[in-house]
C-alpha cells in the first residue's frame, strides 16, 4: 500500500500506456507520474474521475508556426490554447512566419520574449537554415533549438524579405555538415523548386489557376526527387533527417530504403493528409490549401497503408494559420497556402486510424507523443504514460459526438478545413505537468496564467541563452 499522498489521482480511465491499454489510476505528484495502480483514491488530495475514457500521452505536436513575432496571424496565447483544447501538451515552433524569422541567436531572443508567459504548454523552438547563417548554427543549437528547418522549395511569405528563402544545395549540404556537428536534426520541406516554380508559371500563364491546377502543379514526383536529393546529401555527411508533411507513400518507400542503409531519418505527415482529400480542397476552396497539397483518393490510400504499417513516425499538425481575407482569392495560387487544424489533430487522428481503422491506441500514441519525445530528445520525461515521466496528459470521450463549428475553436482567426466535420472524439480535460491547462466542461477553460516552459533536447550547452532574462 502507498505510503504517500497523492497531488491528484486519474481515476480509472483507459490509460494507453506504451504497449497497452489498461484501466487503472493514474497518480501524479510534483508534476509527475508516481504511481500506476488500481483504488489510489485513498491517497489523492484531488480526483479526477475519469471511467469510462482515454486517457492518452499528450500530443507533442513538432510543427506548429504560431507566427510571433511580428505577425498577428496567431500568437503564442491563442495558438496555445486552440492546441491544448486539442490535447497537444508540447509544441515546436517552426522558424518562419516570424518578423524576423529565427535565424541567428538574437532572433530567437525576440521569440523567446513572445512566448515567456504567454504559452499555456510547454513549448521547443525550431532554429531556420538559409543561405548565409551557417555561422549561426552552432550558437543555436547551444541556447537549446530542437533542430533546424530549411526549404527546398521557396517558402514565399513575410519572412523572405527577412533572409528565410530557400536553401539551394550548396547550402543543403554545407548546413548538413555542420548541424551533423550539433547532434541536432535538419527538418526538410521536401519540394523540388525547379519543378513546382515552373509548373506554377505555366499554369498561371495558360489561366489554370483553380484547386485541380495548384494540385498538379505540385505533383507527387516534385516531393520524391527532392526526399532523394536530401537522402544522398545526408549520406555524404551524417547529418540527422527529418522529413515534415509528406503526402505520399513513393517518399516514404524511399525513406525506409535509406533507413535500411543506416541513414538517420524520420518521416512525419499530417492529419490533413489522411483525413481530407484533393477533392474536399475543391470544396473548400484556399481553406484547405497547403503545401504539398492535398492528394487524391488513391494516394491517400497508399499513405494510410504506410501508417498502417509502421512506416510513419511522427504525425504533426502543421497548423498555419493566418487572417481569413489571406484565403479568399480567385486565383488559388495567390491564396495564401497553409492549413490551420492544430486544435483538432488528436480528435480526427483518434476517429481516422482507431474508431474508423482499428489502429491500436498505443500505436498511434507512439505517433503522437512517444515518437517525438524520443526523436527531439525529450524521452523519458515526455511523451509517455509511465512513472517518472511528466504528468502531460489528454483526458478523451470518444462517444460524444458533435459537429465543429468556428465557436469551438480558440485559434485567433477560426477557419478550419475542419468546421461542419461531425466528429465523435471530444478533448474534455489537458494537463501539462499535472495541471489541467484546458478543461472543457468550465465556463472559463483556461487558467488565469499560462505557465508553460521552455524544453530542450538533452545535451543542450546551456540551460538557458544569455539573453533569456531581458526585457
Amino acid at each position: 500500500m502507498p505510503e504517500r499522498t497523492y497531488d491528484l489521482v486519474i481515476h480509472q480511465g483507459s490509460a494507453v500506456l506504451p504497449n497497452t491499454v489498461e484501466v487503472t489510476d493514474i497518480a501524479i505528484a510534483k508534476g509527475r507520474i508516481v504511481a500506476l495502480a488500481p483504488n489510489l483514491l485513498p491517497y489523492a488530495r484531488r480526483v479526477i474521475d475519469a471511467t469510462g475514457k482515454v486517457v492518452l500521452p499528450g500530443m507533442i505536436d513538432v510543427h506548429v508556426h504560431l507566427n510571433e513575432p511580428g505577425l498577428d496571424w496567431e500568437g503564442f496565447l491563442s495558438g496555445s490554447q486552440a492546441l491544448a483544447a486539442g490535447g497537444c501538451t508540447t509544441f515546436f515552433d517552426m522558424p518562419i512566419n516570424g518578423v524576423p524569422p529565427t535565424i541567428s541567436t538574437a532572433c530567437l531572443q525576440l521569440k523567446c520574449r513572445c512566448a515567456r508567459r504567454q504559452t499555456y504548454l510547454d513549448y521547443g523552438f525550431w532554429g531556420g537554415l538559409v543561405p548565409g547563417n551557417l555561422h549561426e548554427l552552432r550558437s543555436l543549437a547551444d541556447c537549446g533549438v530542437v533542430g533546424f528547418k530549411a526549404f527546398m522549395s521557396s517558402p514565399g511569405g513575410p519572412s523572405a524579405e527577412h533572409g528565410f528563402v530557400a536553401a539551394d544545395d550548396i547550402t543543403l549540404y554545407r548546413g548538413m555538415l555542420e548541424i551533423a556537428k550539433t547532434g541536432r536534426v535538419l527538418a526538410l520541406h521536401a519540394e523540388s523548386e525547379p519543378w513546382v516554380a515552373r509548373l506554377a508559371a505555366e499554369f498561371v500563364r495558360n489561366g489554370r489557376t483553380g484547386p485541380a491546377d495548384y494540385a498538379q502543379s505540385r505533383p507527387v514526383l516534385a516531393e520524391v526527387e527532392a526526399v532523394e536529393r536530401a537522402l544522398l546529401y545526408a549520406e555524404y555527411t551524417g547529418c540527422p533527417l527529418h522529413f515534415v508533411h509528406i503526402s505520399s507513400a513513393a517518399a516514404v518507400a524511399r525513406i525506409q530504403e535509406a533507413k535500411r542503409r543506416g541513414v538517420d531519418v524520420s518521416v512525419e505527415t499530417c492529419p490533413h493528409y489522411l483525413a481530407l482529400t484533393d477533392e474536399d480542397m475543391a470544396r473548400l476552396g484556399p481553406v484547405a490549401k497547403c503545401a504539398p497539397p492535398l492528394r487524391n483518393r488513391r494516394e491517400q490510400a497508399d499513405l494510410w497503408e504506410m501508417v498502417l504499417a509502421g512506416r510513419i513516425d511522427i504525425i504533426a499538425s502543421d497548423h498555419s494559420p493566418c487572417p481569413m481575407e489571406m484565403k479568399i482569392h480567385d486565383n488559388f495560387f495567390e491564396a495564401w497556402g497553409g492549413i490551420a487544424g492544430g486544435q483538432s489533430s488528436v480528435a480526427v487522428m483518434v476517429e481516422e486510424a482507431h474508431l474508423r481503422r482499428g489502429m491500436p491506441l498505443h500505436a498511434l500514441a507512439r505517433l503522437l507523443a512517444t515518437n517525438p519525445a524520443r526523436r527531439f530528445g525529450l524521452f523519458p520525461k515526455k511523451g509517455a504514460i509511465q512513472c517518472g515521466a511528466d504528468a502531460d496528459l489528454v483526458i478523451l470521450d470518444t462517444n460524444r459526438p458533435y459537429v465543429l463549428r468556428p465557436e469551438h475553436l480558440f485559434q485567433r482567426h477560426p477557419h478550419s478545413p475542419y468546421i461542419g466535420r461531425r466528429l465523435r472524439v471530444r478533448v474534455e480535460k489537458t494537463l501539462v505537468r499535472g495541471q489541467v491547462v484546458y478543461d472543457a466542461d468550465r465556463v472559463a477553460p483556461f487558467p488565469d496564467e499560462p505557465a508553460g516552459q521552455w524544453v530542450k533536447p538533452a545535451g543542450s550547452v546551456r540551460k538557458e541563452p544569455s539573453f533569456a532574462h531581458g526585457s
